[in-house]
């Protein structure tokens, strides 16, 4: 024995490990699957989880990915493979950032080394990887429909007894109304779905609005949640069903003096809690009774955990180590490579910073990603301009158009992958009112190790059918503060641009940029034989091809015919770029040339280049667009076929 299963063996408890060392598990290294794990003794559970903790700590300190939401959850996943019989039984992770520990235990665990990397295990849950996984995930919210479908099917199949399902969501995803739809529905069906809401107080960043003030309260009231239930016990043992009944009305009357009310029984649910998410014998005992236990009704139980769990450094840390790079275990410090040129997200921020010195009508609204979209350092410099909406994409959109309705400019800063979420309030809310309201759209393009759930690839297509909207691409850092000035300054209507993650290029940015004339690109660099027009940051590889001709598009609504129309008449060959997909701006191009009777001609030879019309997983950024051609080496590759042909 080492370390703290020496300790834990003679004190009885367990003893946090010494990180610094690997982590010793002799006990998760006979766990090949739940089956294992449930011929355990519960005595062995708690000894069981430490060593799970301490090796998923190991796990991400190689691979990086997201730590603290699995910590927080090590107990509960324990107890929820030691009691269900999965993967018959459905167990759902909501977005799936705390899922780790469960690939871990459901036979995953020699490949945890492969983490978000190509061809190696997903960050989040997914279908085609695990039959424990049966819904993918990564978007928040969605587990309590999709456990509900599932729970359904059972009993339309008629499946005696039916499969349960659990769905695990924490109170960040909780917020958005998606879940507050499944809550609504769940109890209609009259079907038992238990639904766990892991209360951590945090999403990725600390949770806001009423739902978490519930919470809270919900929790400061644990004593006399136990105060009644200890009244009740008395009453149902001593007193008559008359009277037990006339106080159970009147103590749900009293009850919203207390607590506010309990909003999940007024749902419908049957509510448990609050409980210690950490106490891995209560969760057994507890998860036991409402398996065992054959209620007609949903059941609610909300299970208080620490997002970090048992790692310090994570403990210690503001965002609980939510994402994180490959890390030094024992001091928790991230080894972050030094940057050449600052990243797109915060020349964002710094650019909607100097706008909004110069305009007091300028506003900044996140989805619950003030730090990912960089709106955390604006809202340092204007804290009562920058709205935090929670995990809420449609009201973000909807809010920024009431805001726009009374003179403001509202700046939306969502994740593209994310603005799909809200894609109907964009057409209806926005577009259709022709309403000033400008979207920052981030991680436009593919991603890395995020993989397809993350990738904006479709942004460009869904928004470019849309009437009224403009939408730019920056080829650089300084083409993106240049087009934030130009979205500031413009009041024509709704104004969409997208840009990357990531570094930009090192270009020196303008002190004080000025806005762009909408609509119209510029020719970067004059060549012969062949013409490339970038939509994008893809922009510097098109530079890369020596000899050609090549474009910046720079807006993608409104075309810039003109020079369109100027690079297919003076070259026989034209290849249009963009780090989107098809149905984007190489579409727009082509039906304006074919509008316009060019393409019968064929004097000149026009193509796309997209991204694959594919899902593309995780990998390297650089290697993600090789394999889809969209590198240096993939466009020359294209330049010349057609040159040849």
């Amino acid at each position: 024995m080492q370390g703290s299963t020496f300790l834990s063996f003679f004190i009885g408890f367990p003893v946090p490990l010494p990180y610094s060392d690997l982590p010793v598990t002799p006990l998760l290294d006979t766990i090949a699957d739940p089956v294992a794990l449930r011929g355990l003794s519960l005595e062995k559970l708690p000894q069981l989880c430490e060593e799970l903790r301490a090796d998923t700590i190991d796990t991400v300190s190689k691979t990086g990915g997201h730590l603290g939401a699995g910590l927080g959850v090590v107990e509960l996943t324990v107890a929820l493979h030691y009691v269900f019989n999965t993967p018959h039984d459905r167990l759902i992770w909501d977005v799936g950032h705390q899922s780790y520990p469960h690939k871990i235990l459901t036979g995953r665990r020699d490949r945890m080394a492969t983490l978000r990397q190509g061809g190696g295990l997903s960050g989040f849950t997914k279908r085609d990887e695990s039959p424990f996984d049966p819904f993918g995930a990564a978007h928040s919210s969605t587990s309590i429909s999709a456990g509900l479908g599932m729970l359904a099917a059972s009993h339309l199949k008629g499946e005696v007894p039916p499969r349960h399902v659990v769905c695990v969501i924490g109170d960040g995803a909780m917020s958005a109304g998606m879940a507050f739809e499944a809550l609504n529905n769940a109890a209609s069906l009259g079907h038992k779905l238990i639904v766990i809401l892991n209360d951590n107080e945090m999403s990725i960043a600390p949770p806001v609005g009423a739902v978490s003030r519930y919470l809270t309260r919900l929790v400061a009231s644990r004593r006399y949640r136990t105060l009644r239930h200890r009244l009740g016990t008395f009453a149902r043992r001593h007193l008559p069903d008359t009277v037990v009944l006339a106080a159970k009305k009147a103590e749900e009357h009293a009850r919203s003096f207390v607590t506010g009310g309990t909003l999940f029984e007024e749902l419908g649910f049957y509510y448990v809690g609050p409980v210690d998410g950490h106490n891995v014998h209560e969760l057994v005992s507890l998860l036991e009774t409402v398996r065992d236990t054959d209620l007609p009704q949903p059941v609610l139980i909300h299970a208080l955990t620490q997002k970090g769990k048992g790692y310090a450094p994570a403990e210690a840390a503001a965002d609980k180590f939510h994402g994180v790079v490959r890390f030094d275990v024992a001091t928790g410090a991230q080894a972050k490579s030094t940057a050449t040129a600052p990243n797109y997200t915060k020349v964002f921020a710094q650019s909607l910073i100097r706008e909004a010195e110069k305009d007091s009508r300028i506003i900044a609204i996140t989805a619950a990603m003030p730090s990912g979209t960089g709106l955390d350092l604006f809202a340092q410099r204007f804290p009562n301009r920058l709205f935090d909406v929670g995990i809420a994409e449609q009201h973000a959109v909807t809010f920024a158009g009431g805001l726009a309705c009374e003179g403001m400019k509202p700046f939306c800063a969502i994740y593209s992958t994310f603005l799909q979420r809200g894609y109907d309030q964009v057409v209806h809310d926005i577009a259709l009112q022709n309403l000033p309201v400008r979207f920052a759209l981030d991680r436009a393009g593919l991603v890395g190790a995020d993989g397809a759930t993350h990738a904006g690839s479709f942004d460009t297509a869904f928004l470019g059918c849309l009437p009224n909207m403009v939408l730019a691409a920056p080829s650089d850092e300084a083409e993106l503060a240049a087009i934030v000035a130009t979205a500031a300054a413009w009041d024509n209507g709704p104004f969409a641009f997208r840009y990357p993650r990531g570094e930009g290029t090192g270009v020196i940015l303008p002190e004080n940029p000025l806005p762009l004339a909408v609509g119209k690109g510029r020719i970067v660099r004059e060549g012969s034989g062949a013409a490339l027009l970038s939509y994008g940051t893809r922009l510097a590889e098109c530079l890369a091809v020596e000899g050609v001709t090549v474009a910046d598009a720079r807006f993608a609504r409104p075309l810039d015919t003109d020079l369109i129309e100027r690079l297919y008449h003076e070259h026989p060959v034209l290849i249009i770029v963009e780090e989107g997909s098809r149905g984007g701006f190489g579409s727009m191009v082509l039906e304006h040339l074919s509008r316009k009777g060019l393409l019968d001609s064929g004097r000149c030879k026009v193509r796309a280049l997209t991204l694959p019309d594919i899902f593309i997983d995780q990998d390297t950024q650089a290697r993600q667009y090789a394999a889809a051609g969209l590198d240096a080496a993939g466009i020359n590759a294209a330049v010349r076929a057609l040159l040849k042909s």
